[in-house]
């Protein structure tokens, strides 16, 4: 071979040398834009993705805004006393200053009734004798649904207890409802602090 066929490739005309350089800015550009459309795009998710649904609110490094303690479940604390049920009668109010659950004529003896708006469950295991516990279920948050048997049941999970002293009776739950407050005036149930 001669050194004439190793020789450096020809060169291009000066028109086609300015080509490289203008692939070399246009992939820069095409490149720049699809990253922007990327951040631009996935801005949302990430934003979505910065919460945290945990009730200690923390959920890692983002800037994004975390959740304040909503949740969906409710919590085991004292009910609220602002409004009463809806089968509560419109009559004055109570001398206690407590909020009126009910008539008592809904509180059967053995049985009970649960005022969904205040969070209550009422029971007279006897005659006369009135309990108060909350219908949040201890196991896993749950509205209770009703006292059937002899018992307050939670339909969730299948949770019962006694409507006595609100001891968990069967199912997951191993914590007892907490006692509210109740009391009886003229033909109403009151709850009280």
């Amino acid at each position: 071979m001669s050194d004439d066929t190793m020789a450096a490739p020809p060169t291009a005309p000066s028109s086609s040398a300015a080509a490289p350089d203008a692939l070399r800015d246009r992939r820069s550009v095409l490149r720049c834009a699809a990253m922007v459309a990327l951040a631009g795009a996935s801005a949302p998710i990430l934003a979505a993705c910065g919460g945290s649904d945990d009730a200690s609110g923390g959920g890692g490094s983002s800037s994004a805004p975390t959740s304040t303690g909503t949740s969906s479940a409710p919590t085991s604390s004292a009910p609220s006393s602002s409004a009463p049920s809806s089968s509560a009668p419109s009559s004055s109010a109570p001398a206690s200053g407590g909020t009126v659950l009910g008539p008592t004529s809904d509180v059967p003896v053995g049985g009970g009734m649960v005022f969904k708006d205040a969070k209550v469950v009422v029971t007279q295991p006897t005659a006369g004798q009135y309990k108060g516990f909350s219908a949040v279920c201890t196991h896993q948050g749950n509205p209770i649904g009703s006292v059937e048997g002899g018992q307050i049941v939670c339909p969730f999970h299948n949770s019962h207890f006694s409507i006595a002293d609100g001891s968990p009776v069967s199912g997951p739950a191993q914590s007892p409802l907490p006692a509210v407050n109740v009391a009886v005036e003229g033909g109403n149930i009151v709850q009280s602090a």
